[in-house]
């Protein structure tokens, strides 16, 4: 099955700025568009809005002004569904709700071919529940653009329980021959993106909500240590944390409030409170004029150890002995068959967060996870109250002769970036073992749909198959509600790992 023609008109239902984006991108990409909106007048409003933009591309010399005035042409506003019985696509973007979506499906019905194809650009509603009031519900589709949609590449490609296999491919090759990147997934609660992504958020607050960091503590660890583009509150209020909640309550509910999607108390207050973001001026942050952004917690300069002693090769963190030697610090190597840990000359121990706490051990010193630990710039370490002050003061100072910032949070299990990460993993697991999509597909839309450093698969690669199970089983322990427990896809993956690792 190929993509729709380009002779193919296409017409795009509700006019708000996903709307708009969607009609901009098939009208670029060749087709006859149709703009059609509820509101008398809006349809010509956002035609011109579509029109105004494809002007700047001209100014930006990305657009032709030929190809802009043969855009324009193709480019017509309907007053009534029924100037879009000849479309060969139509694609809703109205409000998020599923009686509306279903009226208007059956309405669509009524007026366009059966073998039009008819697709919903929802991110938290059922795409079977929308296309089962439909005649024909084979035809039925999700295209999940993410917004801006003429500027992001990715496209989710969602299977209802009813959709045609037939009719998913051709709304796949469609999506790619707009110049987008598209992946399949079946229909379930938050598809790909907004599914495995929950963690993202969920972690950071959970850390806030303990007492172990404030939010720019976290946000800069996120950012800085885990390579990730925003932190989870300087995004959720870019978003807006009415909207980021509503997709978790979304997610949560539609999982029969499954625990490792509970949504955070902390944001409910903040949402109460209307603090939602940026589009208030105020959320986690205050963005009022005059308003001061707050500093991460950066740790006064200390004195750096003269050596330390490596047990093992530290794993996941294997590349920092190099960066340690590099440093003019004496790394001493002891043979450890299952060593992942660093001796301080105090006697301390520093070890990479394993989803255990300081005060279990006596004079521990934790540091967070890092993709990249020579091109990271801050690091995270958290300790007990109990740890010695010579112990985290030579810890210190090793990140700091390696040109880290330091951040100190408390002594919280699985830190920052570990426990987001292999929660992430674990839930992208989970989501290839119950066919919601590929190993592939998930990493790509991880990657471009909310700019991870990493996809899931190849973080777990990277870090090694059993590390974040190891983690999550860790973290279990100490908190047996549930919300950590590693799914039965990553324990058979780990275990699936060791068997190999094992045959000789």
């Amino acid at each position: 099955m190929t993509a729709l023609d380009l002779s193919s008109p296409v017409a795009v239902v509700g006019t708000g700025t996903m709307g708009q984006g969607i009609a901009q991108v098939a009208l670029v990409a060749g087709h006859p568009v149709r703009l059609y909106d509820a509101v008398p007048g809006r349809a010509r409003e956002a035609a011109e809005a579509i029109v105004a933009r494809l002007d700047r591309l001209v100014a930006k010399e990305r657009l032709t002004a030929a190809d802009r005035d043969a855009a324009r042409a193709r480019l017509l506003p309907a007053e009534d569904l029924t100037a879009l019985a000849d479309c060969a696509l139509v694609v809703e973007a109205v409000l998020e709700r599923l009686d509306v979506k279903q009226e208007l499906f059956r309405a669509l019905e009524d007026v366009v071919s059966d073998d039009c194809l008819l697709a919903t650009n929802t991110s938290s509603l059922s795409v079977t529940a929308i296309g089962g009031a439909l005649r024909v519900p084979g035809r039925f589709v999700g295209l999940h653009f993410f917004n801006p949609a003429p500027l992001l590449p990715l496209v989710e490609v969602v299977s209802g329980f009813a959709t045609d296999v037939t009719c998913a491919t051709r709304a796949y090759e469609t999506a790619r021959a707009w110049g987008k990147t598209p992946v399949a997934c079946a229909d379930t609660p938050g598809f790909i993106v907004n599914r495995i992504a929950r963690p993202f958020y969920a972690e950071a607050f959970a850390v806030y909500e303990s007492q172990g960091a404030d939010p720019a503590t976290v946000d800069a660890v996120l950012r800085e240590s885990g390579g990730f583009r925003m932190g989870a509150f300087e995004l959720t209020d870019l978003i807006g944390q009415d909207v980021n909640e509503s997709v978790t309550h979304s997610v949560w509910r539609s999982f029969f409030q499954d625990v490792r999607f509970t949504p955070s108390l902390a944001q409910r207050r903040l949402v109460e409170s209307g603090r939602l973001g940026r589009k208030s001026g105020r959320g986690w942050y205050d963005y009022r004029d005059g308003a001061e952004r707050p500093e991460p917690h950066t740790a006064e300069q200390a004195e750096p150890p003269a050596y330390v002693v490596a047990e093992g090769d530290l794993g996941p963190a294997s590349d920092l002995l190099a960066l340690i030697r590099e440093a003019g610090i004496q790394v001493r190597a002891e043979d450890e068959d299952n060593g992942t840990r660093l001796v301080l000359p105090s006697g301390g121990q520093l070890v990479l967060a394993d989803g255990q706490t300081s005060v279990e051990y006596r004079d521990v010193v934790y540091f967070d996870l890092s993709p990249d630990y020579r091109g990271a710039t801050r690091i995270a370490l958290s300790h007990s109250q109990d740890t010695s002050a010579r112990t985290v003061a030579e810890a210190t100072g090793l990140f700091q002769a390696l040109g880290k910032k330091v951040s100190v949070i408390g002594d919280v299990p699985g830190m920052i970036v570990a426990r987001t990460v292999a929660r992430i993993i674990d839930l992208a697991h989970d989501a290839v073992a119950k066919g919601v999509a590929t190993e592939q597909d998930i990493d790509t839309a991880m990657r471009l749909g909310v700019n991870y450093p990493l996809g899931p698969f190849e973080w777990n690669r990277r870090l090694g198959r059993g590390w974040a199970g190891s983690l999550l089983e860790d973290l279990h322990e100490r908190d047996q509600s549930g919300r950590y427990a590693p799914s039965l896809a990553l324990y058979r993956h780990a275990c699936a790992a060791e068997k190999r690792e094992d045959t000789p």
